[in-house]
């Protein structure tokens, strides 16, 4: 599978001076400015519309856009998110929603995707809907359109964003996390992201 390098550059490109005393304390990539929780809603594996703004208020939210098929870093993240979560106590991973939308609404049916997701935590939420506007959704959240690559007896792959975008409960993103950032990073971060209020400068 082919995966974007942008995260890495995101991060290079987006780090400020002013937020290397902070980057010391986080062992995802800070981004400056923040990005802003974008507004749209999606299908969830229940059938059910779900509005990402509204359903997501008052939590550290991870939105990651990936697929079930993908052979390597989406599986990588949903698995160590999930570890982390049941390390961490209840007090905390309760506070924490993982939203993950599927780049490829016609291979993860609502089943598949959510049995996908319940191998690694089943609080974890999955998202699908028409290509045009999961194109749109990722458009909104400032992530990299997917891109299929052509189609042979159906074996394709999917080259998308691989970093799990982080919005605190100010509904704005300040860390992002890359590939390679691991469960005991996630057990680190989660709970500072929690309590975190940026009161420190920008």
């Amino acid at each position: 599978m082919r995966t974007y390098c942008f995260a890495l550059l995101f991060i290079l490109v987006c780090l400020a001076p002013a937020q290397q005393v902070v980057n010391e304390t986080y062992r995802g990539g800070m981004i400056t400015p923040p990005l802003p929780k974008p507004k749209f809603v999606l299908t969830e594996t229940s059938g059910a519309p779900f509005d990402f703004w509204s359903r997501t208020q008052g939590t550290v939210t991870l939105l990651f856009f990936g697929y079930t098929y993908c052979p390597d870093q989406c599986p990588m993240h949903m698995a160590n998110i999930g570890v982390a979560l049941k390390k961490l106590p209840s007090a905390v991973a309760d506070q924490v929603k993982l939203v993950f939308v599927t780049t490829d609404p016609a291979r993860d049916t609502p089943l598949v995707l959510r049995r996908w997701l319940d191998h690694f935590d089943k609080r974890f939420v999955g998202l699908t809907g028409t290509e045009a506007t999961l194109v749109t959704v990722q458009r909104s959240a400032g992530v990299p359109i997917a891109k299929r690559t052509e189609p042979r007896n159906d074996a394709y792959s999917v080259a998308h964003a691989n970093f799990v975008v982080a919005y605190t409960k100010d509904n704005l993103a300040h860390v992002i996390y890359p590939g390679g950032v691991n469960r005991d990073d996630w057990v680190h971060d989660l709970p500072l992201l929690v309590k975190e209020t940026w009161s420190r400068p920008n």
